[in-house]
């Protein structure tokens, strides 16, 4: 049994103007749908994409082991509207799972094929100053019938909050977490009267009270530990401490026969698993992260119970908490073996987590990832029915959709470039032109190629969902300038014909692609009258630092060249496209200079010289830059990824 499907009406920010019920009293469409795996499922978002509202949803419907108490608020339903509805589907329910439920099972399939499943429903309102009263249902029509206590306890799930007092919830304290675990356990669960632990405490009780009153004797002849506790000899201690309280008590109530008695814990099972602490078996600094990490696990008994015939659902609210970026990957790690170990044993483990967290990002299989993203989510199931992927680009992006790379789950807008040189100069440009890409929340993903198509594929969708993030692709043209007037079919030009097979591959709901207006982005901005001579001078810079770290000698050249550069860089009589050409043949090592050897140089080391020089120069301002023809392409990517307007590169 797993919990397959999360429905909600009206609660906190899923919510919608319309009534929930129409004239025809029939219940309108939700204003959200969770679909969920048997297994692991990831919610994954910025901070306030809805993720926690979906996890307390569930917490609310089926309520959780611990004794904690779940309530509901007036400010709980989405913009004041007086009733909230909240449905639960579960799905795969093997026959000692749905003997709980057969008054409230439907059936889903035709004869053979016929499957049984479950839907929970609360449906709650309020007067505008109280929430009435409610109760959990359960049925195949939309008001159900009473979920019985007994019913419901057998969907109770496992919940770790996200700022976990592991130190307070694994102490020795009345109802404390850890004793709750024990008791649900099959080790102690129906074994209140007869259990071993019993025994022990009689026998640790006896001890106590001989140690402070030598003649007790109730239970020595059948103490095993009482030859080894008397080997020590008498000590007074104990017993005088009772002796001084007997005559204190005595002279308090007037009578000299009344005595008294130190004991530990009451004999019943509940009240030892209430004083017991859990902790490491060696003594050693264990900070939060540690004791963190021994919660997570006793948490884990309650899901890996041999005998339990409930549900096994386990919700984790920023499982990152408190733990470094190596431990988050142990854990999860983990947790995707955990899961598939227990369903050889045929034991449905689901566990529903909420992070935000690229380094979890990373490291999930992108088919277990549920993106949260403007009052929507977007699993990223392998079924064919979800997303545009293929099972071939989920294996593609499982091997390479690294920490750098996954940020792009939490943010307003993508832009896709091929290499470091994007990568190091968009954000630079992009504060040139007025728009801080961090503060707009946006990612540029360097995808390292023109794989374009497999990141794009994770915004497209087979589903009725459109994911409202925009994502430019930001690409080469990829023809060099000898080739771009060739006519080829239909009349048209091998540069429209590579620039239009390019957008039609990668473009597709909120996927735009921009590609450059010549053979490459460093040959464009070599064509630019604004960026050349700053881009030459990042060229002969990063020369410099390779030949440093390669010999430290022979300099002198490049010195000299950049020194000079206003001087010999004027003195060029060439046509635009003619120097631009030099330029960048320069940095493929196959032209030369300036005299300068013929050398390759690192694309990435020059953006980055050229980031920090166009950063610093206050002569380059947005109104020159948004003249440029040869960077317009990159200004709309970014104009695209904030949500702005494209127009001519004057706008």
């Amino acid at each position: 049994m797993y919990l397959h499907e999360l429905r909600l009406w009206n609660f906190r920010k899923y919510g919608s103007a319309e009534d929930l019920v129409n004239d025809k009293n029939e219940i309108r469409k939700p204003d959200l749908k969770v679909q969920f795996q048997n297994g692991l499922n990831v919610l994954i978002g910025e901070n306030d994409s809805g993720k926690t509202a979906i996890i307390d949803s569930i917490k609310l419907v089926l309520k959780t082991h611990s004794t904690e108490w779940i309530q509901i608020f007036l400010e709980d339903f989405y913009n004041h509207n007086k009733q909230m509805r909240i449905e639960c589907i579960f799905k795969n329910l093997r026959d000692n799972e749905a003997f709980h439920f057969t008054e409230w099972l439907g059936m889903e399939g035709e004869d053979d094929k016929a499957e049984p499943y479950l839907r929970v429903i609360l449906n709650i309102q309020h007067n505008g100053e109280r929430i009435l009263p409610f109760e959990v249902r359960a049925g195949v029509d939309d008001i159900g019938d009473p979920l019985s206590a007994e019913a419901r306890d057998y969907l109770k799930a496992t919940y770790l909050k996200p700022l976990r007092d592991v130190q307070n919830e694994l102490i020795p304290k009345r109802n404390s977490r850890l004793s709750q675990i024990l008791e649900g356990h099959e080790v102690f669960k129906g074994k209140a009267d007869k259990h071993e632990l019993k025994n022990i405490s009689r026998c640790l009780n006896c001890l106590i009270q001989k140690y402070f009153n030598r003649n007790h004797s109730s239970c020595e002849e059948e103490c095993k530990f009482k030859d080894e506790f008397f080997k020590k000899g008498e000590e007074e201690g104990g017993k005088t401490i009772r002796e001084v309280l007997n005559k204190y008590i005595q002279s308090f109530l007037g009578d000299d026969k009344i005595s008294s008695n130190f004991g530990v814990i009451s004999p019943k099972l509940k009240n030892i698993l209430e004083g017991l602490k859990l902790s490491y078996e060696e003594e050693f600094d264990s900070g939060l992260g540690k004791q963190n990490l021994l919660f997570i696990a006793a948490e884990l008994l309650n899901l890996d119970r041999s005998n339990w015939s409930g549900l096994r659902l386990g919700l984790i609210e920023e499982l990152e908490a408190h733990l470094h970026p190596q431990a988050q990957l142990r854990v999860v790690e983990f947790l995707q073996e955990f899961i598939e170990n227990n369903k050889k044993e045929n034991k449905d483990i689901q566990l529903i987590l909420s992070t935000h967290s690229p380094n979890l990002g990373s490291k999930i299989k992108l088919r277990n990832l549920i993106i949260c993203s403007n009052s929507e989510v977007f699993p990223m199931i392998d079924d064919d029915k979800h997303t545009e992927l293929k099972s071939s680009d989920y294996n593609f992006l499982q091997r390479f959709l690294d920490v750098t790379k996954a940020n792009l789950f939490f943010a307003n807008g993508v832009i896709l470039v091929e290499g470091w040189s994007e990568e190091l100069f968009l954000p630079i440009l992009a504060k040139k032109i007025g728009i801080n890409l961090t503060q707009k929340g946006v990612s540029i993903v360097n995808v390292g190629g023109v794989t374009f198509l497999r990141y794009a594929k994770i915004f497209q969708r087979k589903d009725e969902k459109e994911m409202d993030i925009p994502v430019a692709v930001v690409t080469d043209l990829d023809v060099k300038p000898d080739e771009e007037e060739g006519i080829l079919t239909n009349g048209k030009t091998k540069k429209t014909i590579t620039e239009e097979k390019k957008i039609k591959k990668y473009d597709g709901q909120k996927v735009k692609t921009f590609v450059s207006p010549h053979w490459t982005f460093e040959y464009c901005i070599a064509l630019s009258d604004i960026l050349r001579k700053l881009f030459y001078k990042a060229i002969l810079l990063a020369f410099e630092e390779l030949k440093d770290y390669q010999d430290g000698e022979g300099n002198e050249k490049i010195n000299e060249a950049i020194n000079g550069i206003e001087t010999q860089f004027d003195s060029w009589s060439e046509d635009s496209k003619d120097i631009a050409l030099k330029i960048y043949k320069q940095i493929l090592g196959k032209e030369r200079v300036f005299e300068l050897a013929k050398t390759k140089i690192s694309k990435s080391i020059i953006a980055q010289h050229f980031a920090s020089l166009l950063s610093k120069d206050e002569s380059i301002i947005k109104e020159k830059l948004k003249k440029d023809k040869n960077i317009k392409y990159l200004i709309d990517a970014i104009k695209y990824a904030v949500g702005e307007n494209i127009g001519d590169a004057s706008n």
